[in-house]
C-alpha cells in the first residue's frame, strides 16, 4: 500500500529541577497529527540509537525549550543566559546533524530554530533585552495562541509561499535568537527590531526554522496549520 501518513520524529524536552523526565508538549503532537503525520517521540539516549530511530523516519521536528549552551557556538554564558542542559543539546544537535546530512525535512521551532542555526555553524544572541538596543517585547504576556507582534516575510521564499496574504503576526516566547546565520541558511522573516524570526535552507528540500510557536496558533490562525501541512507533505515525498 502507498504511504499516506509520514512518520515524524519529535524530539523530547528535558526537565531536571522538579523531576527528571523527558517529555513533549501536547500541542506539537496534535499539530503533527492534524496535518497528517504520525509523531514518534524521541528522548535522549546513546547517539547510535538516536540515529537508528531517525533512519526509519520521514521528517524531524526540533521543538522549543531551554537555552542552547553558548559553548556550543564558542561563547561563554553572559549573566542573563538561562538554563542549559548538555544532554538536551546533544540530543537536538545529533538529530539535526543527522537529518541535515540526509536531506530529511526539518521543521525547527523557537529553541529548535536556534539549534538548527548552531548545527550549521551559526551563533546566537544570548539575551535580546540586554544585547539588542530598542528591542520589542519577545516574551509575551498574553494568551499563548495570540499573535502579539508583526514580522516581515520574504515573499520569494518557502515561508512566503506558505504564508500568502494572511496577516504577518506571530506569538513570541523567547529571549534568545539567531545572531550570525549558519552555513546554507537564509533569513526569510524578521521582527520590526531586526530580530531574525525565520530561516530556511538553500541547500535542502525543506528545512524551515521559525522563532515563534505555530503549534500553539493552529486553532486561531490558518497559516500556522499550513506550516505543518507543508512540512508533512514534504516528509511524505521524502
Amino acid at each position: 500500500m502507498p504511504k499516506d501518513r509520514p512518520v515524524i520524529g519529535l524530539l523530547c524536552a528535558h526537565e531536571q529541577e522538579k523531576r527528571d523526565r523527558w517529555f513533549v508538549a501536547t500541542a506539537y503532537i496534535q499539530a503533527i497529527i492534524k496535518a497528517g503525520g504520525i509523531p514518534i517521540l524521541i528522548p535522549y539516549q546513546p547517539k547510535e540509537q538516536i540515529f537508528h530511530i531517525l533512519e526509519g523516519l520521514d521528517g524531524l521536528v526540533l521543538p522549543g525549550g531551554d537555552d542552547v549552551d553558548p559553548g556550543r557556538f564558542g561563547e561563554n554564558p553572559i549573566a542573563q543566559c538561562g538554563t542549559i542542559d548538555p544532554q538536551w543539546d546533544d540530543l537536538d544537535l545529533w538529530a539535526a546533524g543527522f537529518a541535515l546530512e540526509r536531506n530529511m525535512p526539518i521543521l525547527a521551532i523557537c529553541r529548535g530554530c536556534q539549534v538548527l542555526n548552531v548545527a550549521l555553524g551559526g551563533t546566537l544572541i544570548q539575551d535580546i533585552p540586554t544585547q539588542v538596543r530598542d528591542s520589542i517585547k519577545h516574551a509575551q504576556q498574553a494568551p499563548r495562541w495570540y499573535a502579539s507582534h508583526d514580522i516581515s516575510v520574504q515573499s520569494a521564499s518557502l515561508l512566503g509561499n506558505i504564508w500568502g496574504n494572511d496577516p504577518k503576526k506571530v506569538n513570541s516566547y523567547h529571549h534568545q535568537s539567531i545572531a550570525k546565520v549558519g552555513k546554507g541558511l537564509r533569513i526569510v522573516a524578521s521582527a520590526p527590531d531586526g530580530i531574525i524570526e525565520a530561516v530556511e535552507s538553500s541547500e535542502h528540500r525543506f528545512v524551515l526554522g521559525v522563532q515563534w510557536h505555530p503549534e500553539l496558533m493552529t486553532e486561531h490562525y490558518p497559516v500556522a496549520g499550513r506550516i505543518f501541512e507543508h512540512f508533512i507533505q514534504a516528509s511524505l515525498e521524502s
